[in-house]
């Protein structure tokens, strides 16, 4: 178990160092900061001086080790917009984010699941064919229209609920609706192709010829087994939360790192930038890495396979 724990967190730290680079290569590759940040009518020795300041004038090579020399001790740099630490900054967005991603993760999985187990136990039914349809429809529509409709509907015509900011409760209703709506879609179809595979499985065929209930075949045989490959999806679906709440903080004014993340790329904040991409690829390495460890747990057959090998 610890060389397969070991395995898997040598694998994530690699991932996360990768994403970093790649991060650091585009970003110095997209444009210069000092003509962005002073403005097209700064002078020269202004745009020089910034450059020499923030060691843009150093060699790329000498940018990257440097940039990971500090990250090694502690430091994520400084934003080139107001002085502050970037660290700091992107910390002051976390609550407000984890005030969408959290709710929205909760719904997914009380939704997505239940439709998902419910439609496979009673395929081709009307509402099997009504719970597909709806994933469907809910999984192929962009989030960014989909948002757009219910503000349509909820605050334009309907005047229910406000259209954006984060004053109140009532105001991270449609952003958390509209994330969700999307994510226990996805989960909704998994869920049920994978509880359709595991009911035509021999060992439930074999387990109901011996005369077990039907609801003790459901809950003892399929659903753990139907699990791992759910685990996966939710695991990804974790990851991928604070990277899909970009579209949606910026559609709904929602003050949170998604947001802070688009304001700093536009000013090409470069130390704000790559602290928040090192946090999403942190996070998503992060959720991959505990579903490693739960199908270790799931399926002990990984475990010995790992440890063998």
């Amino acid at each position: 178990m610890i060389s397969f724990f070991l395995t898997r967190l040598l694998r994530a730290f690699i991932t996360v160092m990768l994403v970093v680079t790649f991060a650091f290569i585009v970003l110095r590759m997209s444009g210069d900061p000092a003509q962005i940040i002073l403005g097209p009518d700064a002078p020269p020795q202004a745009i020089e001086a910034f450059r020499k300041a923030w060691g843009l004038d150093q060699p790329i090579l000498v940018q990257y080790f440097s940039y990971f020399g500090a990250i090694f001790q502690g430091d994520l740099g400084v934003s080139m917009r107001d002085g502050q630490q970037a660290i700091d900054l992107v910390a002051e967005r976390i609550p407000a984010t984890l005030m969408l991603t959290i709710p929205t993760l909760l719904l997914n999985l009380a939704i997505g699941i239940p439709a998902g187990v419910y439609a496979a136990l009673h395929r081709d039914s009307i509402i099997d064919r009504l719970v597909m349809m709806t994933a469907i429809i809910g999984f192929t529509l962009p989030n960014f229209v989909l948002g757009l409709v219910l503000v349509l509907i909820f605050s334009v015509t309907l005047k229910w609920l406000p259209s954006g900011g984060s004053d109140t409760w009532m105001h991270a209703i449609l952003p958390v609706l509209t994330m969700s709506i999307a994510g226990a879609a996805i989960l909704a179809r998994f869920a049920r192709s994978a509880m359709i595979e595991i009911l035509g499985q021999p060992y439930i065929r074999t387990a109901s010829a011996k005369g077990v209930r039907w609801g003790d075949v459901i809950r003892n045989h399929a659903l753990p087994n139907a699990a791992i490959p759910i685990v996966t999806l939710v695991g990804f679906m974790v990851g991928s939360l604070v990277a899909g709440a970009v579209v949606i903080e910026s559609l709904f004014s929602w003050p949170g790192v998604g947001r802070l993340l688009v304001v700093a790329v536009s000013n090409r904040d470069l130390a704000v930038v790559q602290c928040i991409l090192l946090l999403i690829a942190s996070t998503m390495v992060l959720s991959n890495l505990v579903v490693d460890l739960l199908y270790g747990f799931l399926d002990p057959r990984l475990r010995d396979n790992q440890a063998k090998a």
